[in-house]
């Protein structure tokens, strides 16, 4: 089946977010997630979408929805709005195996500024980086992969994002894995993940992973079902080209789909 989604995510010292509409065949899913990190406060939903019915996460597309520099999040749990900025894209397509194609295009390190509110009264103002994750095309009918996503600054000061993968769309070259130093990307080389814990490249390079706060979800709808594991946190270390972390915020990623 054709699957398509267009993820948003944003890291602060504030909070932690992301938001996603997902499309696999048929079979329509939006979600959101805000991790509150001085709380410790997760709010997270995942919902079905029934054709014909308003989603819960509304982003660029036709029926009036948000223009493509905007995501809604509408809600019982949580509603507000997100404005998200433009970066340098790395666009990808990849062969998958089984003579399908894949294409994907990410951003790293563009802004993203809104407000959030849930009930009670509770607010927060969104003044941070993020990810921008749009994919299209028909994986592996079973997938498994490890992803991740994150951004920071460097010990002398530069900007850097990263977007890494194992397991989907990962060629030797032409892949979707890329570094982004003060705003422009680079293929990154293949990498290896330690669990949800750290990613290890060829050159002794080495990102490690501090969790903070974790969504997971497992579901069965018999032609579709996936299990995954998705934490926010922080990274420590170093990517390849003698990049040194000061500090880094982001996400990382295992899934294990039948779809």
């Amino acid at each position: 089946m054709r699957k398509r989604w267009r993820y948003v995510a944003a890291f602060s010292d504030e909070v932690m977010l992301c938001a996603a509409r997902v499309q696999v065949g048929p079979f329509a899913q939006t979600f959101f997630a805000l991790f509150d990190r001085a709380s410790g406060e997760l709010i997270e939903r995942t919902r079905m979408r029934v054709p014909g019915t308003v989603a819960e996460v509304r982003g660029p597309g036709p029926g009036g929805d948000p223009a493509p520099s905007e995501v809604r999040i509408e809600s019982k749990a949580l509603r507000g709005h997100l404005d998200v900025g433009d970066g340098t894209p790395w666009e990808a397509r990849c062969r998958n195996g089984e003579g399908n194609e894949v294409w994907t295009r990410k951003q790293v390190g563009v802004s993203v500024r809104g407000e959030l509110r849930a009930p009670g009264g509770r607010s927060w103002k969104v003044d941070g980086l993020g990810v921008i994750d749009e994919t299209d095309g028909h994986h592996p009918r079973h997938t498994v992969w490890s992803w991740s996503a994150g951004v920071g600054r460097t010990t002398d000061g530069r900007r850097v994002g990263w977007n890494l993968v194992e397991g989907v769309n990962d060629p030797e070259t032409g892949s979707e894995r890329a570094i982004w130093v003060d705003g422009e990307p680079t293929e990154a080389p293949s990498c290896r993940f330690e669990g949800l814990e750290a990613i290890s490249f060829g050159d002794d390079s080495r990102l490690a992973f501090s969790a903070e706060a974790e969504r997971r979800r497992r579901e069965n709808r018999l032609i579709v079902r996936y299990a995954y594991r998705q934490p926010f946190g922080t990274f420590t270390g170093s990517l390849p080209g003698g990049i040194e972390l000061a500090r880094g915020m982001g996400v990382i990623e295992h899934h294990d789909a039948h779809w």
